[in-house]
């Protein structure tokens, strides 16, 4: 039995990809997209981010958050904020991979950490990670803790395919 005061919406479901039905596939219906890094100040620069993103066309890709506790090859890595670093961005290049983008393609991230100490080394690591003034618009937010003990970072982030 419903409920009399749940609202039911109508809401189709597009199936995309190379086993759709439909026939489409993800190039059928992405846009190239057009992605534009503003210029950032020496101090931006030196923290790695840029000011501004803008893009145009292409698909939107909302990464959850993620963290991990195990390297890529299921070695424990808590507690050990490099490795956890790398190993996220490397899992963040893998999930865009299946849609066909990579980590360059990410505009925006969003970075916590439970030590603010840890800061400048996340920058240095992030520096590694993209071209120069092609770095993402981001925040980077200290947090008391994270829902797994051990755990250390936390990433999410936005991609422009």
């Amino acid at each position: 039995m419903q409920n009399a005061n749940a609202m039911r919406l109508a809401i189709p479901r597009v199936r995309i990809g190379a086993n759709s039905k439909m026939g489409n596939t993800t190039a059928d219906i992405k846009a190239a997209a057009k992605v534009e890094y503003f210029k950032p100040n020496d101090w931006q620069n030196s923290r790695s981010f840029s000011p501004v993103v803008v893009s145009q066309g292409g698909q939107t890709i909302w990464l959850a958050g993620q963290t991990t506790l195990v390297d890529l090859d299921g070695h424990d890595i808590a507690g050990k904020f490099d490795e956890q670093v790398l190993t996220i961005f490397a899992l963040l290049n893998k999930t865009l991979g299946r849609i066909g983008g990579a980590l360059a393609n990410i505009v925006t991230m969003t970075v916590f950490i439970n030590d603010p100490r840890n800061g400048d080394r996340f920058i240095e690591i992030r520096r590694k990670m993209f071209d120069e003034g092609r770095y993402p618009a981001s925040a980077l937010v200290t947090v008391s803790n994270f829902a797994r003990p051990g755990c250390l970072v936390e990433i999410q982030g936005v991609a422009v395919i």
